[in-house]
């Protein structure tokens, strides 16, 4: 269980992008019931719940941006849970800082030198980290 850096959001490649939006998911119903206790996720119930909201905003318009089909029900479950109003600003995760972006890209490098990403979702990937450049 991870929550990829935001950053990345956009060139996830699609396995990965649904699979952090079943992420979202899962957190928000751990976070609800007072279950949520993976050392790499559970950072997200030290901030304020619009934070988680804003994040899993950003997945959800990713996947209707690619044409992804979710379910909408499921945003409008972690907008009620958060209390989240949709026109705040960014609200990224203090632990999503420039190290952990790194983190995440040799994460997905490794994921690329083992044949789970393809070549062009890696482009893609190399494309976005020399514009963070």
């Amino acid at each position: 269980m991870r929550l990829w850096h935001y950053k990345l959001i956009p060139v996830l490649p699609k396995a990965m992008l649904v699979s952090q939006w079943r992420e979202c998911i899962a957190i928000k119903r751990q976070w609800e019931k007072g279950t949520l206790k993976h050392r790499l996720v559970s950072y997200v119930i030290n901030h304020n719940k619009d934070n988680f909201a804003w994040y899993t905003h950003q997945v959800y318009l990713e996947l209707h941006k690619r044409n992804i089909k979710c379910k909408d029900d499921y945003m409008n479950e972690i907008i009620s849970f958060c209390h989240y109003r949709l026109w705040q600003d960014s609200l990224e995760y203090e632990e999503h800082n420039e190290r952990y972006l790194k983190q995440c890209l040799y994460n997905l490098q490794e994921k690329y030198d083992r044949g789970i990403i393809s070549e062009e979702e890696w482009k893609n990937i190399e494309l976005l980290m020399d514009e963070l450049e």
